[in-house]
């Protein structure tokens, strides 16, 4: 350790200690210090070099370093804006997409088709359903009797047919009696119309031996009245000839008639019997309509319907989704679909598994307008404050069915939808 010598002033003792000298005050006036003392004192340590510097050094560092900052920044943006151009040149203009893009599908309505009350209802809303299984069985007593009628119906269909058949082999005798009839007829006229030509002769005859006086004239008389007698014979013939023909006819037109309700048919392909067959069969299928089954494999939502309520014909009671014929519709602006074309691959995201999950999918076709124009209450725009606006048409996008088996989706779900307008379609 290293000892430094110190001169330190002493005061003359002829001065008071609180005495003080104007600043001003001349040196002469100073006061007489005796010689110093010297002193040994401990060497104060040394002063760091690393010392602060004082602020006004510090501010050419600072300005520099604040100076390559900004340089880097403004590097970083004029890449971002030349990768941005390069993308938008060279990538973007090939593409169109959107988030516009919701997932959607044709449900399957279930309604009952027979009117009747709810026995058991087999399935709950979410439950995962398949093509035929049963959802509702309905109370199938008041069809049950509906088929028994029917059932008597056609047995008595059947019945009327045998009649029919029994009817025509009797107007067909009936019609051979009256020809009978009619030949009986025309062989009494012939008869009679004899009997007529031998009474002209006698009648001619007792005349001329008349006027000779030959024979008496009560001969004479005799031989007019077998005259009138044989023609009204003759006109009595005629008569039953026409009775005959008439009741012929009635018997050929009535076997006719007969024949016609069984004319190119048999029993079973009667048309009264095909009748009544078709009512059975509509019984029948009425009760088997009474278990109302799946039209389609899917998801059972939307259940309106309970143990004990009667059901309407017709009235929708749930619907099946089915998952497996799921699309989307994407809504694009008008004017990115200049370039779109059906059949053009897509790639879509959905929110629900996120960018992870990509499915692929292909143009299936445009909607015939735009949902402003098929809206409950479509926009009016000849008014006088008429403002612009660019108008989505909805663009329907098939989706792959094994894509959909490995990721299912439902029905409204968010989806990011991105067409390839380069690939040829």
């Amino acid at each position: 350790m290293k000892t430094v010598l110190y001169s330190i002033p002493v005061r003359d003792a002829h001065e008071s200690p609180g005495h003080d000298h104007a600043p001003g005050a001349c040196a002469s006036e100073a006061p007489e210090l005796k010689p110093p003392l010297d002193v040994k004192l401990p060497e104060a340590a040394p002063v760091a070099e690393t010392a602060a510097v004082p602020t006004g050094e510090r501010k050419p560092g600072n300005r520099q370093r604040r100076r390559r900052l900004l340089l880097l920044f403004a590097t970083f943006l004029a890449l971002a804006a030349a990768s941005w151009w390069l993308w938008a040149n060279l990538f973007a203009g090939d593409i169109e997409s959107t988030e516009n893009a919701y997932t959607n599908v044709e449900l399957a309505q279930v309604t009952p088709l027979v009117s009747a009350p709810v026995k058991r209802v087999r399935v709950v809303e979410s439950q995962r359903v398949a093509a035929g299984d049963v959802l509702v069985e309905l109370d199938d007593a008041d069809l049950r009797l509906a088929v028994s009628q029917a059932e008597a119906a056609l047995g008595k269909a059947r019945r009327r047919v045998w009649q029919l058949e029994a009817n025509d082999a009797s107007l067909e005798g009936q019609e051979q009696v009256r020809a009978a009839e009619e030949a009986t007829a025309r062989a009494d006229l012939a008869r009679a119309q004899a009997d007529l030509d031998k009474a002209l002769l006698d009648e001619d005859r007792a005349q001329k031996l008349s006027i000779h006086g030959w024979a008496p004239t009560q001969r004479l008389d005799d031989a007019h009245t077998s005259v009138r007698q044989a023609r009204a014979a003759v006109a009595q013939a005629q008569a039953r000839i026409a009775v005959s023909q008439a009741a012929q006819q009635a018997a050929a037109g009535a076997r006719r008639a007969n024949q016609a309700l069984l004319e190119d048919a048999t029993v079973e392909t009667n048309p009264e019997v095909a009748a009544a067959r078709a009512q059975l069969d509509q019984a029948l299928l009425d009760l088997d309509r009474a278990i109302i089954r799946a039209p389609v494999d899917g998801i059972v939502d939307q259940r309106r319907i309970a143990v004990g309520q009667r059901v309407q014909a017709g009235a929708p009671i749930m619907v099946v989704v089915p998952l497996q014929d799921m699309h989307v519709d994407a809504n694009f602006k008008e004017v990115q679909l200049a370039r779109v074309r059906p059949g053009q691959p897509v790639r879509l995201t959905s929110d629900l598994y996120g960018s992870d999950v990509v499915f692929r999918g292909r143009v299936g076709g445009f909607a015939g307008g735009t949902g402003a124009a098929f809206a409950a209450i479509p926009a009016q725009n000849a008014t006088g404050n008429w403002i612009k606006v660019v108008q989505r048409l909805p663009v329907r996008i098939e989706l792959d069915p094994a894509e959909l088996r490995a990721h299912p989706l439902r029905v409204g779900l968010s989806m990011h939808a991105t067409i390839d307008l380069s690939e040829p379609h």
